[in-house]
This record gives C-alpha cells, sequence and structure tokens, in this order.
C-alpha cells in the first residue's frame, strides 16, 4: 500500500528492527546504504542488517584519524560477516588540512574539523542515495532524544532510518553478549563513545558517556545528527507491506525480557 512518508513514520515506532531494516530495503533497494561509525550500537545494527539483507552497501566516514582499535574492528567485522565496508574519506588529506588550516585544528576550531572530515564527506556520499540508515538511539544525547524509526533528514535532503531508536544502552550490550558480536576492545578501556583519536578520551567514573568526546568544549555531536527536523516531512508517497500496517505488532520475546532487565 502506498503512503506517506508521515503516515509510514507513525507506523514504524511498532516495527522491530529486522522489520524496519526489511521495509527500507524493499523500499529504497540500492539507493539506500548503512553509515557506521562502529560504535556498539553500529556493530548490532551490522549483525541484524547482514541477517536481513548480506548485500546491503555499508559505509564509515574514515577521518584518518581513527583508533588503531577501530581500524582492526572494521577488517575484523569485514571477515566475521563476509562483507566489505566503503571508506568515505575527506576530499582533504591530513597533510593538506594542516597547510590549509594550521596544526591540530580540532584543538581550537573542532568543528570546521568535523566539518571538513565528517560532514562533507558524508554529505557527497548521501548526495547519491534516496535514503540511508544510522544506529543512532534517542537516549543518547537530548539531541537525539527526538529522533524517529523513519524520518526525513532536512540537513541533507533524503529519508532517514534509524531502527534501534527506541533500544537502550543495556539492550545493546545484552544483544553484543547473547550474539557474540565483534565490538570495539576499547569499550573495555573506559571508551563508551569512540571517534577520532584527536578527540576521544577515555570516560572517568561518574561522568556522562560522552564526556570522552570534545573534552573542554560545549560540544557532543560531530553534527551529522541535526536533531528531528522542525518542519513537515515532504509529500513522498512510499510501500508499505499490508503485514506491517497493523499498528498493535506485539514485542518481540527478545526486547521484552531486555526491557524489562532494563527496569531491574
Amino acid at each position: 500500500m502506498r503512503e506517506t512518508l508521515e503516515h509510514v513514520q507513525t507506523l514504524s515506532e511498532k516495527w522491530k528492527p529486522e522489520e524496519t531494516l526489511r521495509w527500507a530495503f524493499s523500499t529504497f533497494k540500492n539507493d539506500i546504504a548503512m553509515a557506521s561509525a562502529f560504535g556498539a550500537e553500529g556493530l548490532v545494527l551490522i549483525d541484524v542488517a547482514t541477517r536481513v539483507n548480506p548485500a546491503m552497501q555499508i559505509f564509515i566516514g574514515d577521518t584518518e584519524y581513527l583508533f588503531p582499535e577501530t581500524y582492526d574492528l572494521i577488517d575484523r567485522v569485514e571477515r566475521h560477516y563476509g562483507i566489505t565496508v566503503e571508506r568515505v574519506f575527506s576530499s582533504l588529506t591530513p597533510e593538506m588540512q594542516e597547510r590549509e588550516h594550521g596544526s591540530g585544528l580540532w584543538t581550537h576550531d573542532p568543528d570546521k574539523c568535523c566539518n571538513i572530515r565528517k560532514i562533507e564527506p558524508l554529505r557527497r556520499k548521501l548526495s547519491s542515495l534516496r535514503a540511508w540508515i544510522t544506529s543512532i538511539r534517542r537516549d543518547q544525547t537530548s539531541f537525539r532524544a527526538g529522533a524517529h524509526k523513519v524520518e526525513w533528514d532536512e540537513k541533507f535532503g533524503l529519508v532517514k532510518v534509524n531502527p534501534l531508536a527506541d533500544w537502550t544502552h543495556k539492550m545493546v550490550w545484552n544483544y553484543i553478549v547473547r550474539h557474540k558480536v565483534p565490538y570495539n576492545i576499547l569499550h573495555d578501556r573506559g571508551y563508551p563513545s569512540i571517534g577520532c583519536t584527536n578527540c576521544t578520551r577515555a570516560v572517568r567514573p561518574g561522568e556522562d558517556p560522552r564526556a570522552g568526546r570534545w573534552s573542554g568544549f560545549q560540544k557532543t555531536e560531530c553534527g551529522l545528527h541535526a536533531g528531528p527536523s522542525q518542519s513537515p516531512p515532504p509529500l513522498i508517497h512510499l510501500e508499505v507491506p499490508p503485514e506491517l500496517e497493523k499498528t498493535d505488532v506485539p514485542v518481540p520475546a527478545m526486547a521484552a525480557d531486555q526491557s524489562a532487565e532494563d527496569a531491574g
């Protein structure tokens, strides 16, 4: 059935991650790709998505300043799932950036550094797609609290799919342990959120999980996720299978178990 994006947005709030992904792959075919920074939730989503569509497109914004452990993880994930991860680079090499903007741009203008190394490369990649998939969760930051499972990305001009929007930190790690999902060993060393080497430190006891990102700046986001659109979604018609039209989809057993553990 053909539905507007706004109606799909409402329907999708009852969908499980695999249902959301199945709809997304069916709807956008080769015009959708998953972006991953290879954080814990990103790895859960890769595990779920490869079960739904082993031939999916996946890419990472390679800033060329990632941790060695992150590069090692990418290699391990490629071997584990038999996939190829596309690396999306800035048009400026680190050497070119230093010549144009000076040494250590991230120490005095991290927003500009993120724009050069993350946002513009992503914009270039997304310009060839109709939709993209992310692993953001509402409980990560106040900026992401309004994220929908299916929404219009006003910043980049395409549909954005967030299958894990309603998952919690505990649900993510329960899944990783239960399904033996590969993850970054830095998580075991006090790094709950991992970005570039220059702008990421281990978190101290009692600190916010994202306190180690851009420490010393009033900044918790790189700018890729601009928050919910302030205007209505455009009039886009999308196909929705009849079985996903139901608004009383039961909660999956796994999610119910995990939710109960979260409440305990």
